[in-house]
């Protein structure tokens, strides 16, 4: 050290993390259009191509059924407590699998697998169905989540509450064994309670149920459809019914139960985090305007994972502007939209699980910046 030197101050865990962490978004309209984002993808970007999309759903499933084969034959042969670690192992990875399936079914709603409505829809309805998903109810109202993100009275889903409608628990429960119960409530209970119950959705004048055709959610046109999703959970129902007769209720749960807990579990924390950040934005009426709404959203970074799961995590801000690009084209259009957004694309590269839990300490409800000349602009916030 030279004279007059200054010895240089340690970092901590702490302070690399927040290095990591991206600075707020931009709130004021863009320069740009979505129009000139279009003309900065290369067109064959936008191109769907059934051949290679249906080369996904069979590399998917020819890798599920290659676990379900590995386990159903061998692991009667393991001895304990290896064979406890062999399952453990199945739940996770199956569970992966068939989350990248289920983002597969995804695209089908979008109209992102084919030219061809009918067969994107075809697929869909399988595939979702299988997954217990109500394909159409979920279709519609995930679109209107992309007509309407970031809007604080019309998005559809993780619709952050303002400070003054937040329960009057929730400030007792913002420490390490309230935010354990709520994560863990959140990641095995979260999904089939938007479903049934459309907790964490908009608010609607009367009770909201993706399985109910008269329920608000739907139109007039769509509710045929929605008892065609009725009829796949049933009849995927019936299917797991008559496999727990034949096969015992223990081994269902083994082979196809845990790893939809594991799907489940993936699909909520996914979409959490791509909206739920202290550096994005959401808009009241009068500020709320569809492209940056479609903005306000968060690349993430899942490692090994962001290919299982077809890179829904890490080129979502793409998906939201372009929602019937294939997922195969996303990344090349990402890292094309990129230097022409700027400031507007949003990447945080924090571990998933030191992400979920920091969103979960510090994004507690929104409120305007105090003294701010954005009206209409709310951010995430956890100070009572």
């Amino acid at each position: 050290m030279g004279a007059g030197g200054r010895m240089p101050v340690p970092t901590t865990p702490k302070d690399e993390l927040k290095k990591n962490v991206p600075k707020r978004a931009p709130a004021e309209k863009p320069a740009f259009t979505l129009g000139d984002i279009k003309k900065a993808i290369p067109p064959h970007c936008f191109e769907r191509s059934l051949v290679r999309s249906f080369s996904y759903v069979l590399h998917d499933l020819a890798i599920v059924y290659a676990f379900y084969y590995i386990a159903t034959s061998y692991f009667h042969l393991i001895p304990a407590p290896f064979s406890y670690i062999a399952w453990l192992i199945y739940w996770v990875v199956q569970g992966c699998v068939c989350t990248g399936v289920w983002v597969i079914a995804h695209e089908c709603g979008h109209h992102a697998f084919s030219n061809y409505q009918w067969i994107d829809d075809t697929v869909g309805l399988i595939l979702h169905s299988a997954l217990l998903v109500p394909y159409f109810s979920w279709k519609y109202s995930h679109r209107r989540h992309h007509s309407n993100t970031g809007s604080l009275e019309r998005d559809e889903v993780f619709v952050p509450k303002p400070k003054s409608e937040v329960p009057w628990f929730s400030k007792y429960m913002n420490n390490p064994p309230g935010r354990v119960l709520i994560i863990l409530i959140q990641l095995t209970l979260g999904w089939p309670l938007y479903l049934a119950f459309n907790v964490s959705g908009r608010p609607y004048d009367r009770f909201a149920c993706h399985y109910d055709p008269y329920g608000p959610i739907y139109n007039d046109r769509e509710r045929l459809q929605i008892f065609v999703s009725d009829a796949g959970i049933l009849a995927a129902i019936f299917l797991l019914y008559r496999v727990a007769v034949t096969k015992g209720l223990s081994w269902l749960i083994c082979i196809y139960g845990v790893p939809l807990l594991i799907v489940n579990g993936f699909l909520v924390l996914i979409t959490y985090l791509q909206h739920t950040h202290p550096a994005l934005p959401h808009y009241d009426s009068s500020e709320w305007d569809w492209l940056r709404g479609a903005l306000a959203t968060m690349d993430r970074d899942y490692g090994v994972l962001n290919k299982v799961f077809h890179n829904i995590t890490d080129t979502h801000v793409a998906h939201h502007l372009f929602s019937t690009m294939p997922h195969y084209n996303a990344m090349e259009a990402t890292k094309a939209i990129k230097p022409l957004l700027g400031d507007y694309y949003k990447f945080d590269s924090t571990p998933v699980p030191k992400a979920l839990w920091r969103e979960a300490k510090e994004c507690l409800y929104v409120e305007k910046d105090e003294g701010s000349q954005d009206k209409g602009v709310f951010w995430y916030k956890n100070k009572y």
